[in-house]
């Protein structure tokens, strides 16, 4: 029995679909859903939902840190604001990642990228923080990741049948 179930784990979905006569569509979802990249893609799907939000908002509560002292003080000059406006703004841009990732997770994630490596510069350029730019390029990585493998598993609404 086991070796059946395994040998149809590693069916193509297109086969699957064509041999099994009962309930082809959920077998082949719950096959998808069973493959260790399509687990990662959840994964990080759900997390360049959530945590661009969170920190989003937090740019208004601190509660989780002083944002603004991340703020390199050449790029709180060079826009003519003060560094709490600035994070500020940068909160409302978070959450509307985050959103992005949730509608469209192969175009937010290459936003999600682009703007860790904005954060990035930022913290090379404040002289300080460098682990912390250095995690950031991680998960601008994983933001990449994100996007890629969306390319496979992401349907557009076009493509969902209502």
């Amino acid at each position: 029995m086991a070796e059946s179930i395994h040998s149809v784990l590693e069916m193509p979905v297109e086969q699957i679909a064509a041999e099994v006569p009962f309930a082809a569509e959920e077998a082949v979802d719950l096959i998808e859903m069973s493959k260790p990249v399509y687990q990662a893609y959840r994964l990080l799907h759900v997390a360049f939902i959530g945590l661009p939000i969170i920190a989003g908002i937090d740019k208004f509560l601190h509660l989780l840190g002083n944002w603004d002292d991340y703020l390199a003080p050449r790029i709180a000059s060079m826009l003519g604001a003060n560094p709490h406006g600035v994070m500020m703004l940068v909160g409302v841009l978070e959450v509307i990642a985050g959103i992005v990732v949730a509608l469209r997770p192969r175009i937010g994630g290459w936003i999600v990228a682009g703007w860790l490596w904005v954060i990035t510069i930022n913290l090379v350029m404040s002289g300080r923080n460098f682990d912390i730019a250095l995690r950031d390029v991680a998960l601008s990585l994983a933001a990449v990741a994100l996007a890629r493998i969306s390319e496979e598993f992401y349907l557009k609404p076009a493509e969902v049948d209502v």
